[in-house]
């Protein structure tokens, strides 16, 4: 077994097939598939499913890519250690988070900070920040519920309880303060399966014993603004998420207040990243 074909798989499984892997690590394709068929042929096994021109992994490359991934990881790692003198002038911090807007005066204070690094934020719910944070796909997130695994490091940032809120026209809008029974009787508009949000008012709804369901589900928090914001229907959030939209009006949900809370978090194994660190530590020294 050598590194490159190791690297060549690797490459080839995250970029989601031979050509983009050769673009990536600056290759041929022909030099790609060759490594990747050599170790294929070497522990006769097969690690992708080829199909016309699709690739996919087999269980076996699953396996094999789970242990790459911390490889990999940790070469990066070795790496930045290495190279400390340069690692905070230079370099990519990749942020998943399903409210952005909670780490907004960290992020202006980071760049501040550190202009030369590139800081990617995309945006997911609670399982897809932690599977992305699991699958190395990204360096630190940001959720609505901290998780219970020792596997994570985590800084709590807020809490804030959900609220509904509706469109200025609609005809809660003049409302206040309403019963959740009353606030259901209109068509609501929830977030996908997934959200913290959508679970933690679904377990409300069991509890007051309130039929919730969706007239319209969106995927994102943005889906759902905007589509409340049409007048299509009544929308869930954190207070501190609302914001302000003169499009909306928020509704104070009259029963017993459901908190969510907002932490970052990442990998333990990755907190001494030099990136990582730089992060954490000025969200720790910031003001929420």
């Amino acid at each position: 077994m050598r590194y490159v074909q190791l690297r060549a798989f690797h490459y080839v499984a995250v970029c989601g097939g031979f050509s983009r892997a050769a673009e990536t690590l600056f290759l041929t394709q022909p030099a790609i598939s060759d490594q990747v068929r050599k170790l294929e042929e070497e522990y006769d096994v097969l690690l992708f499913n080829r199909h016309k021109k699709q690739v996919t992994l087999t269980a076996q490359g699953e396996r094999l890519l789970e242990i790459t991934h911390r490889m990999f990881d940790n070469e990066q790692q070795a790496n930045d250690l290495l190279s400390e003198s340069r690692a905070l002038r230079a370099g990519t911090l990749r942020i998943i988070a399903d409210a952005a807007h909670h780490l907004l005066h960290v992020l202006a204070a980071f760049r501040a900070k550190y202009p030369g690094v590139q800081v990617s934020v995309r945006a997911g719910n609670t399982e897809t920040v932690i599977a992305g944070l699991y699958a190395y796909e990204a360096d630190m997130g940001v959720l609505g519920e901290i998780p219970e695994s020792s596997d994570f490091q985590i800084l709590k940032l807020n809490s804030s309880p959900i609220i509904a809120f509706v469109a200025h026209n609609h005809p809660l809008a003049s409302a206040k303060r309403l019963a959740l029974a009353d606030i259901v009787s209109h068509p609501l508009v929830l977030r996908e399966r997934g959200s913290k949000t959508r679970f933690k008012l679904e377990a409300l709804a069991a509890e007051m014993r309130v039929d919730l369901k969706p007239a319209i589900e969106a995927e994102g928090r943005e889906a759902v603004r905007e589509i409340v914001a049409s007048g299509a229907g009544v929308g869930f959030v954190t207070r501190a998420e609302f914001g302000y939209d003169g499009r909306l009006k928020p509704i104070q949900i009259d029963a017993p207040e459901v908190l969510m809370d907002e932490a970052l978090i990442c990998l333990r194994e990755r907190a001494s990243g030099k990136l990582v660190k730089a992060f954490w530590d000025l969200a720790m020294s910031l003001p929420g």
